[in-house]
């Protein structure tokens, strides 16, 4: 078990540099592309398979220790060595990143994706999951940064050389916005490790910010938090986010929204709240107010995409949801509670799951109607998915449900922790404000709601028979014989292989949310006591 998670990291960039090479004669399959396509599907899948071993051998008795561990020196003069461990907080999310990124590789498997090069595309996958799996791996604040900005790369190029329209300004706004924010966070990082006299991030948080002034904490905070708060994304630095998603390809926003978002989050969990916690107590209270802001504004901004007329991008909607989603999932951690962080990392795990399954459904009502514009998919009398596909609609309006907290699906449980939290905030953090803030995340979630049922009955209800708006909207579903109009093709076999362990996750965690609170709390409890068991 003691190098199994260096596999994990590992593995994906040892399978980039071969998708590089030529494929030997017997693997080429029916063509080159094919057979680097396959080997995508292996090694992802060979990852994946390593992430549940990880699990299984896991011990769940005690979620909060370090497990799996490698601890190597690597530049002994500033102490910075290679030290990899997972607990019940990283745990999750190392295997979310395996799992999304499998199914993303199975998916293109099917549907290559349309660009210059099969070969530079899986490359740039492995590449940027074994960034996201080493920032929820290591143990290591410089490690952390390198592997935080190790995924910039891959998805600029996945976004500019795949992409669809307005890729390049969409791909450079993305990494410019991403770098100014790291520049900083690297000068925050760099003042606690020569401050405190060590990188290590375990002992840092044994620590719990004892060696460093409340000066040196408050600074470290405001520099390390912005780096986080443009990845998460919090308002009003999201702005990167919706150009992003719209411009990516469906593997792209896929993981985009399901474990690059995520990075943000965890940083402010893994690092802020137990090295700097006095610093954490200074900037809660505007931390909680930015996330509200966040989740009251992506609300607004869907439901005016959402309204006839608006010409609204269905990526773009699903993007401007994740600000909201991810607003929640600050708001958590800003109560700086046991329940509220609780809540915040269940919020990420489940939207995860609910945003990638949006984004491949997304993806398909594309691939089928040539166009996620609202107005054109909605026509005179709607996409009427429900009619015309009926599989495909029906988990449309499953994963809109689970995006809004339906009780039962994984999105309640998070949002309704985080509520939890800001209800009682740590001590020392205003209780009256936070009841405010709580009072307007609650108010958030009925703006979810309402956009998200506008969406589901403008693009999966109306008549199937009686469309007269198709031909002159642009759909690719005109009428056949009998004035009946041409079927869309409803779920494929790959689609189902690669949506359903999304959908089915979601319902488990949404009916037994103790699979993930039992690994986050005993962790969680220790974070916030400054390490001690």
């Amino acid at each position: 078990m003691q190098f199994l998670l260096a596999f994990v990291v590992a593995a994906p960039l040892l399978g980039a540099v071969a998708a590089l090479l030529p494929a030997p004669p017997g693997l080429k399959g029916k063509n080159p592309d094919q057979a680097v396509l396959r080997h995508g599907v292996t090694v992802t899948g060979v990852v994946f398979a390593a992430a549940l071993v990880l699990v299984a051998g896991f011990d769940h008795d005690h979620p909060s220790t370090m497990q799996a561990t490698t601890d190597i020196r690597w530049i002994p003069a500033l102490d910075v060595r290679i030290h990899l461990g997972t607990d019940g907080i990283s745990l999750p999310l190392l295997v979310l990143t395996a799992l999304l990124t499998f199914l993303c590789a199975l998916y293109s498997y099917f549907k290559p994706p349309a660009g210059p090069s099969a070969k530079g595309f899986v490359a740039l996958v492995l590449v940027l999951e074994s960034g996201t799996l080493a920032t929820f791996a290591v143990l290591d604040l410089m490690l952390f940064f390198l592997a935080f900005e190790m995924v910039l790369i891959p998805m600029y190029f996945l976004i500019a050389r795949w992409g669809g329209e307005g890729r390049q300004p969409a791909a450079w706004k993305f990494v410019l916005y991403t770098l100014l924010g790291s520049v900083v966070m690297l000068l925050g990082l760099l003042l606690v490790g020569l401050k405190s006299g060590t990188f290590d991030m375990v002992a840092l948080a044994t620590d719990n910010g004892r060696g460093l002034t409340t000066s040196v904490q408050v600074i470290a905070v405001l520099a390390i938090g912005v780096g986080l708060a443009v990845k998460t994304p919090m308002w009003p630095l999201h702005s990167w986010l919706p150009d992003a998603h719209t411009a990516a390809p469906t593997v792209g926003s896929v993981l985009l929204a399901g474990v690059l978002l995520k990075m943000g989050t965890y940083g402010f969990v893994r690092i802020l709240l137990p090295v700097a916690p006095d610093g954490m107590r200074t900037f809660a209270p505007y931390l909680a107010a930015f996330a509200v802001v966040g989740i009251v504004y992506g609300s607004l901004a869907c439901l005016a995409l959402a309204r006839p007329g608006a010409k609204g991008d269905l990526k773009r909607l699903i993007a401007y949801s994740s600000v909201g989603h991810m607003g929640f999932v600050l708001l958590g951690i800003a109560t700086m509670t046991p329940t509220g962080v609780n809540g915040a990392l269940f919020a990420n795990i489940a939207h995860g799951l609910i945003t990638g399954l949006l984004f491949f459904l997304v993806g398909a009502v594309k691939d089928r109607y040539g166009t996620a514009d609202l107005d054109t998919l909605s026509g005179a009398t709607g996409a009427a998915l429900y009619g015309r596909a009926p599989r495909l609609g029906g988990l449309l309006a499953f994963a809109a449900v689970a995006s809004l907290g339906l009780p039962g699906l994984a999105g309640f449980w998070g949002e309704m922790l985080t509520l939890f939290g800001a209800f009682d905030p740590a001590e020392g953090l205003s209780r009256p404000a936070f009841l405010t803030f709580m009072s307007i995340g609650a108010f958030g979630t009925l703006l979810t709601a309402a956009y998200l049922l506008i969406v589901v009955r403008r693009v999966c209800m109306g008549d199937p028979r009686t469309t007269p708006g198709d031909k002159a909207e642009g759909l690719s579903t005109g009428h056949g014989t009998g004035g009946l109009p041409q079927p869309v093709a409803d779920v494929r076999g790959y689609e189902f292989a690669a949506w359903t362990p999304l959908a089915a996750l979601t319902v488990l965690a949404g009916l037994w949310p103790a699979v993930l609170l039992g690994l986050t709390d005993p962790a969680v409890q220790k974070l916030l006591a400054g390490g001690k068991s």
